[in-house]
């Protein structure tokens, strides 16, 4: 799994009017290539009667899956700036579609590189890009007289306590950066004398949003 990447957090749409074309760009997120494809048909349906359903996707830890279509638009104008606007931003697991309806004026080869590459670009603004970054979640059970000096050690680092049970001891649920992880338990044994239970659980992705930090599955 990669340590961060950048994405974009929801389905979103954007639309604009050039030279009385009107192009709606439709952008989501998505984990497959069936997925990706699953997301282009469904945009060919609703959008059934459009002179054009151009798309592109990036995929993979590594990019390994691009595609992109012209879908009748001549060679290079439409698919391949969609895509290139994907790679500009370094985007991956993401979807973008761009539905023209024909207004009666040719655009040429310029004009349509253009129109498509701004469509794709406002669609993923609002899309909203995010980077999300891979945590370790752990279970750090300790007596409460530990409590203050282990919870302040936490927070002190930058990690952040998710939840806090109170039983027989108190149990911390803490994600940690995963580049940290290892640090983190050599830090919080040498702190309790080695008094302390560390589980490491799963593996989980998070991004901040709007200033909190929400987390992912993936």
């Amino acid at each position: 799994m990669l340590e961060k990447y950048k994405t974009v957090l929801k389905q979103a749409e954007a639309e604009w009017i050039e030279k009385k074309s009107r192009f709606i760009a439709t952008v989501a997120p998505v984990k497959t290539e069936e997925e990706a494809q699953q997301f282009i048909e469904t945009l060919r349906k609703k959008y059934w009667n459009a002179t054009h359903n151009v798309f592109a996707y990036q995929i993979g830890e590594n990019n390994e899956i691009q595609r992109c279509s012209d879908d009748g638009e001549p060679s290079g104008t439409a698919g391949l700036p969609v895509l290139d606007m994907i790679r500009g931003e370094d985007l991956k697991n993401v979807v973008v579609v761009v539905t023209r309806y024909f207004g009666g004026t040719l655009l040429g080869t310029g004009g349509l590189v253009r129109a498509y590459g701004r469509s794709a670009k406002e669609g993923i603004q609002a899309a909203q890009m995010i980077t999300k970054v891979l945590y370790q979640s752990f279970e750090v059970s300790i007596d409460y007289s530990l409590m203050g000096k282990v919870q302040y050690e936490i927070l002190q680092n930058g990690h952040v306590i998710y939840d806090t049970l109170y039983t027989e001891d108190v149990t911390f649920i803490v994600f940690v950066e995963y580049p940290q992880k290892d640090s983190f338990v050599e830090n919080i044994i040498n702190l309790t004398g080695n008094q302390v239970k560390c589980i490491a659980k799963k593996e989980v992705y998070g991004a901040q949003i709007e200033g909190k930090l929400h987390f992912f599955n993936r």
